[in-house]
């Protein structure tokens, strides 16, 4: 039996006057998984999560986050889930221990009497414990950012939903919070992350999401969105003709044979549960010469554009 989704959203929608920010959107989010948000500027994803968070009325459809319905479950759902969104605000003239200590303070469910230990413990983990005592306005962008994370781990949570949390981190920070979303991952937390770093997502995230306009074009497993039926074969043989029968004879459609090297044969791997070296193995049994044979997967940014028709930063 499937256990239930950290969130489930059906025909999740927000208008704005006459402008649709999020269409119809239906996520599935497996517990336990890193899930990586994705999608240009104005697709709709920061929208989304604040409806997540109640901080944002739907227009219409549903929401179901760690089996409660929300808003109604708000009072108990909410308690159990962490959230950086948006850039985290703090007094700029108080440390980052006393902002976090304000922080847990407002919070009715945290316990006082844990309260300085479970300060010094998310310092720490988020590397910060060695500028605890600084003042805020003093922190860089990244340093922030990580103040905010630990602001979402000051309790014990079953759902983290981080915007951006790698934004102004410089790479050894960026690598530090991937591991820490790793870690928590593995100690059943689910993570879910809006991230426009697609080299983070590939590193990080278990299943993705995109959306594009508003409205969410694919889900799934990260290799489930970079595809099987992407694979592309190429083999390089004088034998075309017969690697043309051997490729249909295995459900495969060869493309035309090109003009700039009419000794090239390329085909997509459409076939569930064929791998390439089968396909390789069943040309040299039919006695196809085979010169070059290269499966090329479709990257997540390649895959990306093609969803979305648009650029991404693929790098830090």
């Amino acid at each position: 039996m499937t256990a239930p989704a950290a969130i489930e959203t059906s025909g999740l929608t927000k208008s704005f006057g006459h402008q649709l920010a999020v269409d119809d959107v239906g996520l599935s989010v497996p517990r336990g998984s890193v899930f990586g948000f994705l999608g240009p500027n104005g697709s709709g994803k920061t929208t989304t999560i604040r409806m997540l968070l109640g901080l944002a009325s739907p227009t219409s459809g549903t929401i179901r986050m760690l089996d409660g319905p929300m808003p109604t479950a708000s009072a108990d759902v909410l308690p159990r889930v962490g959230a950086l969104v948006e850039g985290p605000a703090f007094y700029p003239f108080l440390s980052g221990r006393a902002n976090l200590h304000r922080l847990d303070t407002a919070d009715r469910y945290a316990p006082r009497s844990t309260r300085k230990r479970r300060v010094n413990e998310a310092l720490e983990r988020v590397g910060l414990a060695h500028a605890a005592g600084k003042r805020a306005h003093a922190y860089s962008l990244g340093m922030k950012q990580r103040l905010g994370i630990a602001n979402a781990l000051l309790t014990p949570r079953d759902l983290l939903i981080l915007d951006e949390p790698s934004n102004g981190l410089d790479p050894q920070g960026t690598r530090e919070v991937r591991n820490l979303i790793h870690s928590l991952a593995d100690g059943g937390t689910t993570v879910f992350v809006s991230s426009h770093l697609l080299s983070e997502v590939e590193q990080m995230c278990t299943h993705v999401a995109v959306m594009s306009v508003g409205r969410l074009v694919a889900q799934g497993t990260l290799d489930e969105l970079r595809g099987h039926d992407h694979t592309r074969l190429r083999i390089e043989t004088p034998d075309v003709g017969q690697a043309q029968q051997v490729l249909a004879g295995l459900g495969l459609e060869p493309d035309g044979v090109g003009t700039d090297n009419p000794s090239i044969v390329t085909a997509a791997l459409t076939v569930a549960g064929l791998q390439p070296e089968t396909v390789n193995a069943s040309l040299v049994s039919a006695g196809v010469r085979v010169r070059g044979f290269a499966a090329n997967t479709m990257s997540l940014e390649d895959r990306f554009v093609a969803l979305t028709g648009e650029g991404f930063d693929v790098d830090h």
